[in-house]
């Protein structure tokens, strides 16, 4: 009987209620993963408290604790909005990163491509001690720190790379930024790192690149103009004189892993999508 009940259930599913509960799982898992890897988690199960005491004070039936929260939750959501900006709009960004899924935006082999070339111009970067500063986009879209910055749409190429940072050039200053397997802008200015426990022989290059790995999941390739050591900034982490190996390994598992899974699900979701419509179309 139960069986039966729920097989019912199962045939009246539509493609579009798969097509619903995909994106509303994705959103909720971009909000829960967000809220984890902030402060605000703290902040929302503080609300969320006050919510159940009010739910909890109408249920009661206790008019003063009532009519205090509900006048505070008309005031307080406006509050929210404005105390929460900087955070509401990370969250929108991020949220944002759903259109990564649409095929055509890059390719692993065009990833592959400028992790061959990025790895050759820093490994003649490093040699010659020139500095240089490379963000590698992810998931998360990186239009502020493009829009300070000239715009290049060209491919990733060595030479263009050491042209850029070469010293006294118009564009040596700032960070080059990747989107998609081609050099998206040149110059850009990129946030600097709070964090106040960090080496002294770290320069303004490697605060950046580290303040950016911060505000967005992005992989930032960092040059020394003092030592000529690569390093390389993940999650806040900065990983230090790196060998021209390790370094090319960490770019492939960070980049070509993610581009790899990214495909991965999108064919899993139109297989599953495809699968349900013609057993849809078949009852």
């Amino acid at each position: 009987m139960i069986l039966n009940s729920f097989l019912d259930i199962v045939r009246t599913i539509r493609l579009n209620d798969i097509i619903d509960m995909v994106i509303m799982a994705f959103v909720f898992y971009k909000v829960l993963y967000f809220l984890a890897r902030t402060g605000s988690g703290r902040v929302l199960r503080g609300i969320l408290l006050l919510v159940v005491l009010l739910l909890l004070a109408r249920a009661l039936n206790l008019y003063v604790i009532n009519y205090v929260f509900g006048k505070t939750f008309e005031l307080g959501i406006l509050a929210l909005l404005v105390i929460f900006q900087p955070e509401i709009r990370s969250l929108l960004e991020k949220v944002g990163g759903i259109t990564k899924y649409i095929p055509g935006r890059s390719s692993p082999k065009d990833v592959e491509i400028a992790i061959s070339q990025v790895v050759l111009a820093c490994r003649d970067l490093a040699a010659t001690k020139t500095g240089a500063l490379i963000v590698f986009e992810r998931d998360n879209m990186l239009d502020e720190p493009i829009k300070t910055g000239t715009l290049i749409h060209a491919d990733v190429k060595a030479e263009l790379l050491k042209n850029i940072f070469y010293p006294n050039t118009p564009l040596h200053d700032g960070a080059v930024i990747i989107r998609g397997g081609r050099i998206e802008a040149a110059s850009c200015m990129l946030p600097l790192t709070s964090q106040t426990h960090l080496s002294r022989e770290l320069g303004m290059r490697h605060r950046a690149g580290i303040g950016m790995s911060e505000a967005s999941d992005a992989v930032v390739v960092v040059v020394s103009e003092e030592s000529g050591s690569i390093s390389v900034a993940v999650e806040g982490i900065l990983k230090r004189h790196l060998t021209e190996e390790t370094f090319e390994r960490i770019l492939k598992n960070e980049l070509l892993k993610d581009q790899e899974e990214k495909q991965s699900k999108l064919r899993t979701l139109t297989q599953n999508m495809f699968m349900k419509g013609k057993n849809n179309g078949r009852n």
